[in-house]
C-alpha cells in the first residue's frame, strides 16, 4: 500500500512539472481608464499563448514551424487601446451570439426579441457591445490553465436571461491550445460562442 501511495504522489509531481507557466503583465488602458491585463501561457517547449482580459482576446500565439523556428501565427494589436478602436474582432471571444441574426430579431418560446443592428439590417457577433468589448474576469487554474468569465445581464443587447460565460484556455506540452466554452443561464436564451482569431501561418 505504501508503494502505491508513493507511485501516485510521484505521478502527480511529474504531471505538475509539465504544466504551463502563466505570466501576467499590464496591457494598457481603455478610453475610460479601465486597466487591461495580458496573461501569457508558456509550455515546456517554449510555445506561448497570450490572452487579454479585454474581450478575452488571443493576442498572440507563438509556435514553432517544421524547422523549429518560433513565429506568431495570429493577428493582433499591441495594446488594449488599439483593440478597443479595432473593428476586426482580432482573436476575441465573440458572443452572446456569434455570426449574424437575420433582421436583428429572433423568436423564442413564442416571444420575439429585437437586438441591435450593427451589420446592415442584421445583428452581428453579439451586437454593438458584444462580449468582445467587455472586460473578462481572469483566474489562474491549477495546472497552468487560464479561466475567463463574463456575466451578461438579462436584457443586455436585447438578449433574455442573465448568462454566465466561462472560457478556459489551456496550453499543453504537445503544443496544443485548447479553448473550452461553458455557459449557464437563468432563463431560456440563445447563445453561440466562438473565438475570432485570424491566422497567418507564415508568422508575423
Amino acid at each position: 500500500m505504501m508503494k502505491l501511495r508513493y507511485f501516485l504522489l510521484s505521478f502527480v509531481v511529474a504531471a505538475a512539472s509539465h504544466a504551463a507557466t502563466i505570466h501576467k503583465r499590464d496591457f494598457g488602458q481603455l478610453a475610460d481608464g479601465t486597466a487591461v491585463a495580458l496573461f501569457t501561457l508558456t509550455n515546456s517547449k517554449g510555445m506561448e499563448a497570450s490572452i487579454a482580459t479585454y474581450g478575452g482576446a488571443l493576442v498572440s500565439l507563438k509556435t514553432p514551424d517544421r524547422a523549429g523556428k518560433m513565429g506568431d501565427v495570429v493577428l493582433g494589436y499591441d495594446n488594449a487601446a488599439d483593440y478597443q478602436k479595432g473593428k476586426s474582432y482580432f482573436g476575441a471571444l465573440v458572443g452572446r451570439y456569434a455570426n449574424r441574426i437575420g433582421h436583428a430579431q429572433f423568436t423564442l418560446d413564442g416571444k420575439t426579441y429585437h437586438v441591435p443592428k450593427n451589420d446592415g439590417d442584421n445583428a452581428l457577433h453579439g451586437g454593438i457591445h458584444g462580449f468582445d468589448k467587455h472586460i473578462w474576469t481572469a483566474r489562474e487554474l491549477p495546472g497552468g490553465a487560464l479561466e475567463l468569465q463574463y456575466v451578461s445581464k438579462d436584457g443586455e443587447e436585447g438578449y433574455p436571461g442573465t448568462l454566465t460565460a466561462t472560457v478556459t484556455y489551456t496550453l499543453t506540452d504537445d503544443n496544443t491550445l485548447r479553448i473550452r466554452y461553458q455557459a449557464t443561464t437563468d432563463k431560456p436564451t440563445v447563445v453561440n460562442l466562438t473565438n475570432h482569431s485570424y491566422f497567418n501561418l507564415k508568422g508575423s
